[in-house]
């Protein structure tokens, strides 16, 4: 089984998007050899349900979820990759779990909707990202 986690800052906008994103496509394909989850690197949205305006936007792009509760990535999770939004979260990724495969979902940062309302862009964005890392998973 492989094991992904998304991260973000406080796991209630992008992180928990692209979690449901992959889902997705790994539903569409009738995939059961991947496991996603996301995570934050902070605390300070543990326990809160996903950005509204997330959720907005994953309905309005016809990507089911779940109840999402925030969580933040603990030292004994064990993933085999982890792929965060921006390039700054590496390091904080780093000091938690130790050394691990930490890359960023996309060659560049994804703005925080929370602060910039563009959930519409960062979807899209995260799409992209994930529709990239499945398709090289099928190779």
């Amino acid at each position: 089984m492989r094991k992904i986690c998304f991260i973000c800052l406080g796991n209630v906008c992008r992180s928990p998007m692209a979690e449901f994103i992959m889902k997705d496509l790994i539903k569409k394909e009738n995939r059961t050899d991947i496991e996603v989850t996301s995570r934050a690197i902070s605390y300070e949205e543990a326990g809160n349900d996903m950005d509204t305006r997330a959720k907005e936007t994953l309905e309005r792009n016809h990507i089911p979820f779940t109840k999402h509760l925030a969580k933040r990535i603990e030292k004994e999770e064990k993933y085999d990759e982890i792929y965060v939004m921006e390039e700054y979260q590496i390091s904080y990724v780093k000091e938690i779990v130790g050394e691990a495969k930490i890359k960023r979902l996309q060659d560049y940062d994804i703005e925080d909707p929370w602060y910039t309302n563009h959930f519409q862009k960062v979807y899209e964005q995260i799409l992209d990202g994930c529709k990239e890392l499945f398709n090289k998973m099928k190779l």
